[in-house]
């Protein structure tokens, strides 16, 4: 095991000097933050003022996008201060927030579902859901998604080899802190990370049509 930092690396890194600072990718995802956190703010003011009014579909919203906005945001959080493995984790769960609120979306009756607890053996997989909401996507590819992030989440000799990092004498270590020196890793999360970000904002503005964005932002919709 190894810790990447240095006594030069500062504890808490702010935006001014986080280490993957100007990467394009990241760059992406930080665009797509302040219009997600635009569009959820509104649809709050929305839903206190409309309380009763609501469809379940904007109830199950109002509970599942939350949660996704939160996890994109610790991502990248996470970014900043260099820890890449942890972000990588959340990405799984960003994911299913993500694609449960495509699929209700997509499958009106899929609502009773979530409303009795959205359980286990009642609820369609995750690949399933992933295939609907990339427009049909093959349902090996949806599967594959799905086993490479469980191999993450779970801790098995798999999800291991995504926590290697490169060390000074050319050898591989498994990192117990800041990784500093992965930009292709930071590249993959901030995609990720934008990608998944983009389609729990769009299926919350489609839930939402009452809440218009801006005219400058709103062709960023899906």
């Amino acid at each position: 095991m190894i810790e990447t930092k240095d006594a030069e690396t500062p504890v808490v890194f702010t935006p001014d000097n986080e280490p993957y600072l100007g990467r394009p990718a990241l760059l992406t995802f930080d665009q797509e933050i302040p219009f997600s956190l635009w569009v959820s703010s509104h649809i709050a003011a929305y839903t206190k003022s409309n309380r009763d009014d609501l469809t379940d579909l904007q109830r199950a919203a109002c509970q599942i996008v939350p949660q996704g906005i939160n996890l994109a945001l610790s991502i990248r959080e996470l970014i900043r201060q260099g820890y890449l493995f942890a972000a990588l984790v959340l990405i799984r769960p960003l994911i299913e927030r993500a694609a449960i609120i495509a699929y209700i979306h997509d499958h009106p009756e899929a609502i009773e579902k979530w409303k009795d607890g959205w359980r286990f053996r009642d609820r369609p997989s995750l690949s399933i859901m992933l295939q609907s909401m990339a427009g049909g996507v093959d349902l090996e590819t949806a599967k594959d998604i799905c086993e490479h992030y469980g191999h993450i989440v779970h801790g098995d000799p798999v999800g291991a080899d995504w926590n290697r990092v490169p060390l000074n004498d050319g050898s591989l270590g498994y990192s117990v802190g800041k990784v500093l020196n992965s930009p292709e890793l930071c590249d993959e999360l901030s995609l990720q990370g934008w990608a998944y970000l983009k389609v729990l904002i769009g299926k919350a503005t489609s839930c939402f049509p009452e809440v218009n964005p801006p005219t400058s932002i709103k062709a960023r919709q899906l």
